[in-house]
């Protein structure tokens, strides 16, 4: 498990985050949403171990990342939005850092490499942004580690390929034999992700305003697909056919989460969503 308490960071003396307490429960598929600037690529360095708080403390498991252990950095990987890769294969690069990984495989690196449709004997520099986005989220599975850190892995993806990549996430955490991993992906691209994570968690400066299920969302807010706005919401939008709108659900009734949706609603309502989550500001 992953846990953070009162954690700060900052660059010089600009603030990134502060006093930020949080947890990653094992074997989840997280959602790290937030606006710009508030700390989401930052927090999955420190998890990382590539940068350190100012305060506060970060464990994984009984590791503190900051000290790089090699036995905590076997079993956790970062994949960063860019990466800045030799003009080479996949297949080159994946075999020179697997020996680092002592549950890499070879074999399903080949087929996740199938499945995303990418060569593996092409070269980085001759492939577009996508293939080479797919072919590192090959090798960044195949590594099989316990933690995989994904920052805006859909971003510069056709619409066939976040297909793909969705397939291979749902399939990654039920095909490595009995091998279940956390996945935390940082994203904007909300829509491109919203039937894998489960939990979410919603970032800001100085707090965690949500950490919940889809069955816990679910349970607090009703979105309501209507005709008309209700001046009850927490959120309205506009969509085809007339309106969404975030209300309480007072009346305990089932309805479709709207990840979307959910972001503004709680963006805009910091103190009120406190309230129905019964959350503590951390």
């Amino acid at each position: 498990m992953i846990t953070l308490n009162n954690l700060d960071f900052s660059y010089k003396k600009s603030a990134v985050f502060k006093n930020i307490s949080l947890e990653f429960k094992d074997g989840n598929v997280y959602g790290l949403l937030g606006e710009n600037g508030v700390g989401k690529t930052t927090l999955l360095k420190i998890i990382s171990g590539l940068q350190f708080p100012n305060n506060g403390t970060c464990t994984v498991d009984d590791f503190i990342p900051s000290e790089r252990n090699p036995y905590f950095l076997q079993n956790i990987f970062y994949l960063p939005e860019e990466v800045i890769t030799e003009n080479t294969t996949p297949e080159y690069f994946i075999n020179k850092l697997g020996v680092f990984y002592p549950r890499y495989d070879y074999s399903y690196f080949l087929n996740l490499m199938k499945e995303l449709e990418v060569d593996y004997t092409k070269k980085f520099d001759a492939m577009s942004y996508g293939q080479k986005k797919k072919s590192l989220l090959a090798c960044a599975l195949s590594l099989r580690t316990d933690y995989l850190l994904l920052d805006e892995p859909t971003n510069g993806l056709d619409i066939p390929s976040k297909a793909l990549f969705r397939k291979v996430i749902l399939q990654h955490g039920t095909d490595a034999a009995n091998h279940v991993p956390t996945i935390i992906i940082s994203t904007h691209q909300v829509k491109d992700v919203e039937n894998l994570i489960d939990p979410i968690v919603i970032l800001d400066h100085d707090e965690v305003l949500l950490n919940a299920t889809f069955e816990e969302i679910s349970s607090k807010l009703y979105f309501d697909y209507s005709s008309e706005k209700s001046d009850d919401a927490l959120y309205t939008e506009l969509i085809p056919g007339g309106y969404i709108n975030v209300l309480p659900n007072k009346f305990e009734m089932e309805s479709k989460v709207n990840v979307e949706a959910l972001f503004n609603a709680v963006r805009n309502n910091k103190k009120k969503i406190r309230e129905i989550f019964a959350m503590s500001c951390e």
